[in-house]
């Protein structure tokens, strides 16, 4: 499978490493949180409307295997956003580039895209290795470049879906603009609760 990432100016701008780091994001969400068992067609179906989204193109040839595969990628990736500093991101990354990526080569997909850096081993990856190397290098740059996480966990107890940090200012601690209303209006209540006792 010749996987897209991102299209003609791939990798030269910031706005393909954020896509990336989107896509990651948005993967391990999708991925994250199911049992361990064989993925559903539902499950499968959730995962390749991520991958359209983020410019997969079909016929995309996944199967329950490939999603059960990019499961353990997800969790490895998952571990990335739940860091709580930049060394801890840094070391966790560094640990799933020696597992689990291959040495940067560049690749053009045989003539269809400007050339780029790739760590996975071949442009016919299987899913779950092409997951874990174009993601590794999204957020590898993403903390070069920022020198912190490149993103978190909703800090909503009702949530556990991971998002990437973009902007500066205050630190980002939900994943969503919904998790963070619905937490302020919890903790308004609480508030207004303890005040009328």
């Amino acid at each position: 499978m010749d996987h897209a990432d991102g299209g003609p100016e791939d990798w030269s701008t910031r706005h393909s490493v954020f896509r990336t780091a989107r896509r990651t994001a948005a993967l391990v969400n999708a991925l994250g949180g199911a049992a361990p068992d064989t993925p559903t067609e539902a499950e499968v179906a959730a995962v390749e409307a991520v991958l359209r989204e983020y410019g997969e193109s079909d016929p995309l040839g996944l199967s329950a295997e490939d999603v059960r595969a990019m499961r353990t990628a997800a969790a490895s990736l998952y571990d990335v956003f739940a860091a709580p500093d930049v060394d801890t991101a840094a070391h966790r990354l560094n640990r799933i580039l020696a597992e689990s990526c291959g040495p940067v080569r560049l690749t053009a997909h045989g003539g269809g895209s400007p050339w780029h850096p790739h760590l996975d081993s071949d442009d016919e990856a299987p899913w779950a290795e092409w997951l874990l190397a174009s993601s590794c290098m999204a957020l590898t740059v993403l903390v070069w470049d920022r020198q912190r996480p490149p993103g978190g966990v909703c800090a909503s107890p009702r949530c556990a879906r991971v998002y990437v940090a973009i902007g500066g200012g205050a630190a980002r601690r939900y994943c969503s603009r919904r998790c963070a209303t619905r937490e302020r209006v919890a903790s308004h209540r609480r508030a207004k609760e303890a005040g009328a006792v």
